[in-house]
């Protein structure tokens, strides 16, 4: 069975720049916190040893999640098409768009577009200023992408803020009613908010979540395997927020979980197919 990873940051180019493996010291403590230890690939900045745990997590497919933020670092659009064309077939890239200038928002969407990046990845919490995401300075950027097909991702989930009102899923419930045809993955899955977050989901078809490393062994996994052993399949997204979380023991663990055979497969790769078109049926 094919496995997609729906949040993967590489030790690549732009991305070893950013807070995730410039502050080493802050994200292993990360790791461990979730009951694992850091990969050898993410202690190397090693792409060779990160092709080989992806081989043997059973990984197909990585979607490379780039990003432009204030407080977090930001990684250029054409970084993430590079890693995209330097090995082909394993990656999808997701570019991103600066959330606090809206022409220069659409210009990255378009850039992302040109570049063949698949969708665009928004962070509105950690920028300068921080906003939520139905803040009205952000709709003229949510229209464009509803207009033109360009589906979203948003981070709205642990630390997407500078206090946890920016991870509340009122905010997405709101900009998600104004925008019904918008396609939207909510990495992080809207953790700790799960109960909030999933009737969000019920509510909104166009919403995908993304728990990634909020899911396994945290307060909420049993509300997110609810959801997905019933309504929610369909809206599922398997994750492991690597470098946070090593492939391998990740993909171990989420396999022991009590979920239904076909919902399963769901969150592992079919939700991914559909939406990216990756042909993997």
């Amino acid at each position: 069975m094919p496995i997609v990873d729906f949040r993967l940051r590489p030790p690549s180019r732009g991305f070893l720049a950013t807070k995730i493996y410039a502050n080493a010291a802050n994200r292993d403590r990360y790791t461990r916190r979730l009951g694992f230890e850091p990969a050898a690939s993410v202690q190397a900045q090693s792409m060779p040893l990160l092709l080989q745990e992806m081989d043997a997590a059973g990984i197909t497919r990585g979607i490379v999640v780039g990003r432009t933020t204030a407080t977090l670092g930001s990684v250029p659009n054409e970084d993430v098409a590079a890693i995209v064309a330097e090995n082909a077939g394993r990656f999808i890239g997701i570019g991103s768009a600066d959330t606090t200038d809206r022409r220069r928002a659409v210009a990255m969407i378009e850039e992302c577009r040109r570049l063949g990046l698949a969708m665009v990845n928004l962070e509105p919490g950690v920028m300068e200023p921080p906003l939520h995401a139905d803040d009205r300075r952000l709709y003229p950027i949510y229209a464009h992408c509803e207009d033109t097909g360009m589906p979203l991702v948003i981070m709205a989930g642990g630390g997407a803020g500078p206090d946890i009102t920016y991870t509340a899923p009122a905010h997405m419930d709101r900009m998600l009613a104004d925008f019904p045809k918008l396609t939207v993955i909510c990495s992080h899955g809207g953790w700790p908010w799960v109960q909030e977050m999933v009737s969000v989901a019920f509510r909104r078809p166009n919403l995908y979540l993304c728990p990634d490393m909020y899911l396994i062994d945290l307060p909420g996994m049993d509300d997110y395997l609810r959801a997905a052993n019933s309504f929610l399949a369909e809206q599922l997204l398997f994750g492991t927020a690597y470098p946070f979380c090593p492939l391998g023991p990740y993909v171990e663990r989420f396999m022991q979980l009590d979920i239904k055979v076909p919902a399963r497969e769901m969150i592992l790769w079919r939700n991914a197919d559909r939406l990216l078109d990756l042909s993997l049926a």
